[in-house]
């Protein structure tokens, strides 16, 4: 599995006996083998096509379709390969496009061919939204709209009584030429989510266009030229539509281009599929393509000899090779000059390097760029934000939540709060980590119509509430034995017994005065065991702590939930007189009052489903 990182998305799940593999994309801020997903994991002998049940794309972003053709033509996968129509439209021109500058341009060897990726394309089975695809008697698979770029979908999975849902890139919210996605409450197994932004909840979207017109017009009034790094599809016509807006409404004349070839094909794509558009471009569609800019021209190589100033979109939006990296190799040293980078960029890439401040970027041992022109950073990235990705829980209501294609510290911080609020486990796999996760299966039980109205008109006729489930929660002391050791070590006696009765306080200041009977547990473990993806990565014991803590919280919120209410603390867990503690990272503490005698049965039966594997090793 690709966890902890954005580029290479490519997850294996085994689901019901059934593998399937989302996603098969490669790294962009690598020039070698490690730009592609490590297939070795799915098997040591490279017999893919027997393993794999299928293989599903969620949108044509070469960080998840860019190692395809790798795979199934280099590698020999030769099952079946899902992705939407417009994905599959697209997909090859972005592969081809990432071929050239790949093979013809750098000189890359043990890359794909052209011939290679039409083959590979002849492979797709093409499915529609809201289709559900039988891919053999048992997998049942369907789409949901995504919104991110032309033709992104979400996949549900079912076998048999199991599923799971896998986001790809996704965004909650709409703009100017997609929707917001949306999913059924399909209650999964295990929701796969993306969390490129799992720390970040983004300002206004008007107040984010109304910033961007504002420097690039002050730019350009200045004498100045403007680059803004785009993939071809998707930021580039979500941008081109709001600067021709504004160009038509202020009446100006400065030059605006964008890169010829891949955005451009790509903008007639969009006008193909404009039902995957959001409802105000279908509906004036008809008396003005939204596409169709007056004031945007096709970009020429001969225009960088002008002196400006101009406005130039042009791919690819991390600028690692291609029309941005030569356009801003040719602006970087005038101060007039502005790079605007409205989206995400992979490390290690140059527009990476630009958001680092870097001064000198050094592209490859013979190219070396000095930057002194203006660097923005407004986010038009179409990735949910923090708040969209709880949204999306909220609305498809998961049993469990994997994180990925996300950095794994932000990933952490999201982690924590997806258990807080839904009290549902959360895991964020390191690369090439395995998890498990146990469902619970559903079993038919058949019942006579005669015995299930019996049942509940007895249930009815019950006037005990729902309590009555619930043992008795006043335990009946008649006394309380106490032994009393001398600590003293040199002094050898017998301990004290005294035998302490019921007494009835009638007087306020005697009740404070009542002794408390406290009980506590240790239970040991081993940390390893309990966060099982430890080996993959570097923890403190502090966020060891503090994972183990909230897996105990989210066992607790399933179990007495709904009974009293659960503070959690830095280091414990408290539930009326119950609390929890770990001691050395090596046990886990139980504390409770004799009142609190059956609460704490269940929060010791919570706290026994997390260490079921442990060795029974408790000391009271």
């Amino acid at each position: 599995m690709i966890g902890q990182d954005v580029g290479r998305s490519c997850i294996l799940v085994t689901i019901g006996g059934k593998n399937i593999m989302f996603d098969c994309g490669m790294h962009m801020g690598y020039q070698d083998m490690r730009r592609f997903p490590d297939f070795s994991y799915i098997s040591k002998t490279g017999n893919y096509t027997d393993i794999l049940d299928a293989v599903i794309i969620s949108h044509f972003h070469l960080d998840h379709c860019g190692a395809l053709p790798f795979f199934t033509e280099m590698c020999g996968y030769d099952g079946p390969i899902y992705m939407t129509h417009p994905t599959r439209a697209i997909c090859p021109l972005l592969l081809e496009d990432y071929r050239k500058i790949a093979v013809e341009r750098k000189g890359d060897t043990n890359f794909f061919t052209s011939a290679m990726i039409k083959n590979c394309m002849k492979k797709v089975i093409p499915i529609n939204l809201h289709q559900t695809i039988k891919v053999d008697d048992d997998i049942e698979i369907k789409a949901y709209y995504a919104g991110h770029v032309l033709g992104a979908a979400m996949i549900y999975v079912r076998v048999g009584q199991e599923s799971v849902v896998y986001t790809g890139d996704y965004n909650m919210t709409p703009d100017r030429h997609l929707g917001s996605a949306w999913i059924d409450k399909v209650r999964p197994d295990v929701l796969i989510t993306e969390s490129t932004y799992a720390t970040t909840i983004r300002d206004s979207k008007r107040s984010r266009e109304r910033d961007f017109l504002a420097k690039v017009y002050e730019c350009v009034s200045n004498g100045g030229n403007v680059l803004i790094p785009v993939f071809a599809l998707g930021r580039a016509q979500e941008l081109c539509i709001l600067i021709e807006a504004f160009w038509e409404r202020m009446g100006l004349d400065i030059p605006i281009y964008f890169s010829t070839g891949l955005t451009e094909r790509g903008t007639e794509f969009y006008k193909l599929f404009i039902n995957w558009t959001n409802q105000k471009l279908k509906s004036t569609f008809a008396q003005r393509n939204a596409f169709d800019f007056k004031h945007i021209k096709v970009w020429d190589r001969s225009y960088l000899a002008h002196a400006g100033p101009m406005v130039v979109f042009a791919s690819p939006g991390m600028l690692n090779a291609g029309t941005s990296l030569q356009i801003f190799q040719k602006w970087a040293a005038d101060p007039k000059n502005m790079i605007i980078m409205p989206g995400y960029c992979v490390a290690g890439t140059v527009g990476s390097k630009i958001l680092l401040g870097h001064k000198l970027i050094e592209v490859d041992k013979f190219t070396k760029i000095q930057v002194n022109l203006q660097v923005k950073n407004l986010s038009f990235s179409a990735h949910a934000d923090a708040k969209g990705i709880m949204q999306l829980i909220r609305m498809c209501e998961p049993k469990n939540v994997v994180l990925v294609h996300g950095e794994r510290g932000k990933m952490n911080f999201l982690r924590s709060n997806i258990m807080k609020e839904f009290g549902i486990s959360c895991y964020m796999p390191a690369n090439g980590c395995s998890i498990k996760l146990e469902t619970s299966r559903a079993l038919e039980a058949k019942i006579s119509t005669d015995l299930l109205k019996s049942l509940l008109s007895s249930t009815s006729s019950n006037t005990t509430t729902t309590n009555s489930l619930y043992p008795i929660s006043s335990v009946p002391i008649n006394a309380t034995l106490l032994m009393h050791f001398n600590n003293k070590k040199q002094i050898q006696s017998s301990p004290t017994v005294e035998i302490i009765k019921p007494t009835a306080f009638t007087d306020e200041k005697e009740s404070k005065q009542k002794r408390q009977l406290f009980f506590q547990v240790e239970k040991a473990f081993q940390v390893a065991n309990i966060l099982s993806d430890l080996a993959h990565t570097e923890a403190t014991p502090e966020d060891m702590e503090r994972r183990i803590l909230d897996l105990f919280q989210i066992a607790l919120t399933r179990t007495i939930g709904k009974m009293c209410s659960i503070e959690r603390k830095t280091t414990s867990i408290i539930a009326r007189s119950v609390s929890l503690w770990l001691l050395n990272l090596q046990y886990i503490c139980i504390k409770w009052s004799f009142e609190d005698e059956d609460l704490a049965s269940f929060v010791l039966g919570a706290v026994n489903t997390v260490l079921h594997d442990q060795p029974s090793n408790s000391t009271i």
